[in-house]
């Protein structure tokens, strides 16, 4: 569902100040203090818009399956784990093409994730994108 605000082009994004890197640094931090289990794991895979995988972690395959739709397979069962996807170049610069995305369990497939991509008017549309399961 696209959203209501009004959208430009794609811009490309500002250049980092002098001191950037230095304050991101400063802040790198663990979540080692969060509490999570021992067996918690952050699996991750990042997909080109024509299914190719690119990188991941716990990630054994991905894969189009028409027109915005895609499933991606885990080394593991994720089907009691929460799934987050963000529209996203594979690359580390650039901005992706605007559009939105919907993850969900893969029907029949306990260790595959699900995603559907828009283009911003709604319709399906081929979009590359990052996937996060917190397993």
């Amino acid at each position: 569902m696209p959203s209501s605000r009004t959208r430009r082009g794609a811009a490309a994004q500002p250049a980092p100040e002098e001191d950037d890197a230095v304050r991101a640094d400063d802040e790198v931090t663990t979540c080692a203090s969060v509490g999570l289990p021992a067996s918690a794991r952050v699996l991750f895979a990042v997909v080109n818009a024509n299914g190719t995988l690119i990188r991941g972690l716990g990630v054994a395959t991905a894969n189009r399956l028409s027109t915005g739709m895609y499933q991606v397979i885990f080394d593991q069962d994720v089907s009691a784990a929460g799934y987050v996807g963000t529209v996203g170049l594979a690359g580390s610069a650039g901005v992706a093409p605007i559009g939105d995305i919907s993850v969900a369990g893969r029907t029949g497939i306990p260790n595959g994730v699900f995603v559907e991509t828009f283009a911003s008017d709604g319709t399906a549309a081929d979009r590359p994108f990052h996937l996060a399961v917190l397993a």
